[in-house]
């Protein structure tokens, strides 16, 4: 079962002051050919913006764009119309298709932390959209909760690709298995607060594991643990 572990330390890395941003995978100014994607996640960052700063209006098109907000305050407003404001446990989507234009800023008096996950779409120029959901962390407690998937419903959000994302939020001595087909699937774990042992191999806080080529992934929890798991498919 082939898979690679990505350290905290090793993570690319753009400190401008107002933002910083660690790199799980390529992305601007981090270039990284053993790390340039995990199949159709194409961008996996790890954000902190400080009151006051934030992203300007810029576009995007053909990117299913997810946030998945772990602190701070932050707006969003966009093209299609929405002025959303998102806190911790918020997580939103953008299936971006065939071009939008959005703005999020820092609204409040602590930093934001978010993670911006990035993958590509299942057809191209689709119509834009936008959707949030609220998944409370005192309703998650020692169980993984699907947070993104490409079924519509109202309980998660979804995009336009065979994927899922789900948090896990789980006390030191939980254990779990997570199955998967293993047919063009991999699974991608990145792990935000405390330890965990992921079919066999250590992850430390901050770290980031991808597997494939394997029908279940197997999570013991060593510490009190917050992390996001992706399935998603690993070859165009």
């Amino acid at each position: 079962m082939p898979h690679l572990l990505t350290s905290a330390a090793s993570r690319g890395l753009k400190d401008i002051g107002w933002l910083q941003s660690h790199f799980s995978l390529s992305f601007g100014p981090y270039a990284n050919p053993a790390r340039s994607g995990f199949g159709l996640l194409r961008v996996f960052n790890d954000d902190f913006v400080q009151p006051g700063n934030g992203f300007g209006l810029h576009a995007h098109a053909n990117m299913e764009i997810i946030s998945v907000m772990l602190a701070g305050r932050m707006n969003h407003k966009d093209s299609l119309g929405y002025s959303e404001e998102v806190t911790a446990d918020w997580v939103q989507i953008m299936s971006a298709g065939s071009g939008l234009r959005h703005e999020e800023h820092n609204i409040g008096d602590e930093e934001v932390n978010f993670l911006q996950i990035w993958i590509e779409p299942k057809l191209q120029n689709v119509t834009p959209r936008y959707q949030r959901r609220h998944f409370p962390a005192e309703k998650r407690r020692n169980q993984l909760t699907t947070i993104v998937s490409n079924e519509e419903g109202t309980a998660h959000c979804w995009i336009s690709q065979n994927a899922k994302l789900a948090l896990g939020y789980f006390e030191a001595g939980q254990q779990l298995t997570y199955a998967l087909n293993p047919v063009n699937k991999g699974v991608f774990l990145f792990l935000m607060e405390g330890g965990l042992t992921v079919n066999g191999q250590t992850v430390a806080r901050r770290e980031s594991i991808g597997l494939w080529e394997t029908a279940e992934v197997q999570i013991a929890c060593t510490a009190e643990s917050r992390f996001i798991l992706i399935e998603a498919p690993i070859n165009h």
